[in-house]
């Protein structure tokens, strides 16, 4: 037996620190997880899962709208914003419950506390300490606030889905995918949303036509943007309402501001000076190709390490870890060809280079794009387009990006990505058969 309590300590029960303790304790290795907040994590608790579900629950304004050119007829539009949040927050509970469910068919022990490093091999957990040959670090991150006075007066997309009322004017400062989505949420849903940003774009470094698109569509919905702005403070008026005020001289008064200008690492109060793990230079932790810290048997995966902040690369760098430590398979993730989504109102994938990336990269590249209005959308009514592009590298033919803004964009785009990440070529898109009438026909029909 080990001189230690546990093979493997997990400090952080989100998706990479469960698929690291469940797969890890598969292969034989006795296993413990420290939670302070809830099993699940970002995505599950407060992200990706209940967002995606508030913006299924805010389609139906244009679903309803829609449908009487379709030949139905609604008599009443009532929402009721209580039931939304109620139903997506059980759905939350039952998710959190699955995954416990997961550490505890698998052995792995769990403790509900926060978790400090006292040295390389020793962990306390709210005054009680545990020993561990190999630890794992896999705290995720959070959303940043800024340094400005009554930056304390916002909240971010933690508090958002627990909102008590439904908004009638919400302010969202940023303009990443954070922002964008939940401003196209929020706003059919009947809030009045304006988006503020301290540049003239909207979701810096990905395809700026798609984010351009996404801009025109967005404010001919009605949403209001507020560009070239820097905040100067917040301040709460008597009525609970808040006043935004800016550096040159103007205000913005909303009910609800909600910061969405980024994440940080999560590494306060994890005692890593104690252990001497080491930081990069933007304050996330470090590590090598292995996962691996300064410290040989202290290692991090997922947000706490800002290499690629999505829970699909966290499940699988806690799984190379697992594999690699405790399985006797070592294997390394491939960043290369990562797909990713905005589910904003339209959504966008996207996948592989964007133009000028791919110029950067290979001088000459052939573009290709898709500009066209869906089948739903022309008898619905609506002049709102979709727009696909394709970038190809001449000199190989090769489709090394993939980048569409529309109806179900993310969706189409998973499977484009296995052909970018295959290394396909444009004239093997050509060469296969359109489906038909389907928008993703597009992508075969581009010449």
């Amino acid at each position: 037996m080990s001189d230690f309590d546990f093979d493997l300590f997990v400090i952080g029960a989100g998706s990479g620190g469960v698929r690291a303790s469940r797969i890890a304790a598969g292969h034989g290795a006795r296993v413990a997880v420290a939670e302070e907040h809830r099993v699940g994590g970002t995505c599950v608790i407060r992200g990706c899962v209940p967002k995606k579900l508030l913006v299924y629950g805010s389609h139906f304004a244009e679903d309803l709208e829609d449908a009487r050119r379709f030949g139905w007829t609604i008599e009443a539009r009532c929402f009721d914003w209580a039931i939304l949040r109620d139903n997506v927050l059980a759905e939350v509970d039952r998710l959190n419950g699955i995954y416990q469910t997961t550490l505890d068919n698998n052995q792995v022990t769990t403790f509900h506390g926060h978790a400090r490093l006292i040295d390389a091999n020793t962990i306390d957990i709210d005054g009680t300490r545990h020993t561990a040959k190999t630890i794992l670090i896999a705290t995720g991150a959070r959303p940043y606030l800024p340094e400005v006075p009554g930056a304390e007066h916002g909240i971010t997309s933690n508090e958002v889905f627990h909102l008590p009322a439904l908004p009638k004017r919400m302010v969202i400062a940023g303009a990443g995918y954070i922002a964008t989505e939940f401003a196209g949420v929020f706003h059919e849903l009947g809030t009045d949303v304006t988006v503020i940003n301290r540049s003239e774009t909207i979701l810096r470094g990905w395809e700026p036509a798609l984010a351009d698109r996404l801009l025109q569509i967005s404010i001919a919905k009605g949403l209001n943007f507020k560009l070239n702005c820097r905040l100067d403070r917040v301040e709460k008026l008597e009525d609970g309402s808040l006043r935004i005020h800016f550096t040159d001289g103007k205000s913005l008064d909303t009910d609800v501001l909600m910061w969405a200008l980024g994440r940080v690492p999560n590494i306060e109060g994890l005692g890593l000076d104690a252990a001497g793990v080491m930081l990069d230079a933007k304050g996330a932790i470090a590590v090598d190709r292995d996962n691996r810290t300064n410290v040989p048997n202290i290692f991090a995966v997922g947000d706490v390490t800002d290499r690629v902040q999505l829970t699909p690369v966290a499940i699988r760098e806690g799984h190379s870890f697992a594999d690699s430590q405790f399985g006797d398979k070592p294997w390394h993730v491939d960043y290369g060809a990562i797909p990713s989504a905005v589910f904003s109102n339209p959504p966008l994938g996207s996948v592989g280079m964007t133009e000028a990336e791919a110029r950067n990269a290979f001088g000459q590249v052939r573009v290709f794009t898709s500009d066209f209005r869906p089948m739903r959308n022309v008898l619905a009514g609506r002049n709102e387009r979709a727009l696909y592009k394709l970038i190809v590298d001449s000199s190989t033919d090769r489709v090394v990006g993939a980048h569409m803004i529309g109806p179900d964009a993310p969706e189409i785009l998973q499977a484009v990505a296995i052909a970018v990440k295959a290394g396909l070529t444009k004239a093997q898109f050509d060469d296969t058969m359109a489906l038909h009438p389907t928008m993703s026909e597009e992508l075969v029909l581009m010449r």
